[in-house]
């Protein structure tokens, strides 16, 4: 599988200069990826980490390249972290420009019959109850600059799933919620998107250690023949959304997957 690889930058733009992007799940792939780029182009970096252990090394690589950035104990299951983690980041810096919510937890993959009732109470739990506790937590913060939620989605979100029918019905559902949130938020001047990506991480590695002919049909059905590097290809799509240059979207999922899901 090729995948290109990402080259340390200390600073490659100024577009969220100023600007403070707490990202769930931040320790490790996508949700680092996001966090890489948004402190690449000067956005003071917080990384909300289920386990400090993992998330602080993540920060303190940042900080080593020159980049502002924190890690704040999150297990986004428990809503009295999540508004833990915005107080947190308030307190540091004074504002909240975006919130990527990219965190989940839990398995219901295959058949509807096979998973386990704690694997889809798990799923709901960090992924839609959790969209709406970072929602309910950071709006205020949010209206006061004029700021971006993003919540991680997937095409099994949108054309379903036979392999994860319960996971890409988590994954609609957040997608409903953003659209409503950004119907009602447009007024506060707050824009509120989804992303649904494909892109190198440790689960998707140790998918494909258990099954290697899963990268080949990955890159098969890919129109651009690899898939996605979290920093260089899912990280430019968080700093569009968390800059000015995405003023006037809002309500709207992007596919980030190398053309691989193409029915929007």
């Amino acid at each position: 599988m090729s995948s290109p690889s990402s080259t340390p930058s200390p600073r490659v733009g100024d577009l969220l200069d100023g600007r403070v992007a707490l990202v769930t799940g931040g320790a490790s792939g996508i949700g680092l990826g996001m966090a890489t780029a948004m402190a690449r182009h000067g956005a003071a970096a917080v990384l909300a980490c289920r386990r400090t252990e993992t998330g602080e090394p993540a920060a303190e690589a940042l900080r080593a390249d020159g980049h502002d950035a924190t890690c704040v104990r999150c297990d986004v299951t428990e809503p009295d972290d999540v508004h833990a983690a915005v107080a947190a980041t308030l307190d540091r810096h004074g504002r909240l420009d975006c919130l990527v919510h990219n965190a989940v937890a839990g398995k219901a993959s295959g058949p509807l019959q096979h998973p386990s009732d704690e694997g889809w109470r798990m799923l709901v739990a960090s992924s839609l109850r959790a969209s709406f506790e970072c929602a309910r937590a950071a709006h205020d913060a949010l209206r006061e600059v004029g700021g971006s939620l993003v919540l991680l989605t997937s095409a099994a979100g949108m054309e379903g799933s036979a392999a994860t029918p319960l996971y890409g019905a988590v994954k609609a559902a957040q997608r409903g919620l953003a659209k409503g949130l950004a119907a009602e938020w447009g007024p506060d001047g707050i824009r509120v998107n989804c992303v649904a990506p494909v892109a190198h991480t440790p689960a998707l590695a140790g998918a494909i250690d258990a099954d290697p002919s899963l990268g080949e049909r990955l890159e098969a059905r890919t129109p651009l023949g690899r898939i996605g590097h979290p920093v260089d290809d899912i990280g430019p799509i968080a700093v569009f959304l968390a800059s000015d240059l995405s003023r006037h979207v809002t309500g709207q999922t992007l596919s980030v997957d190398g053309g691989g899901f193409r029915g929007l």
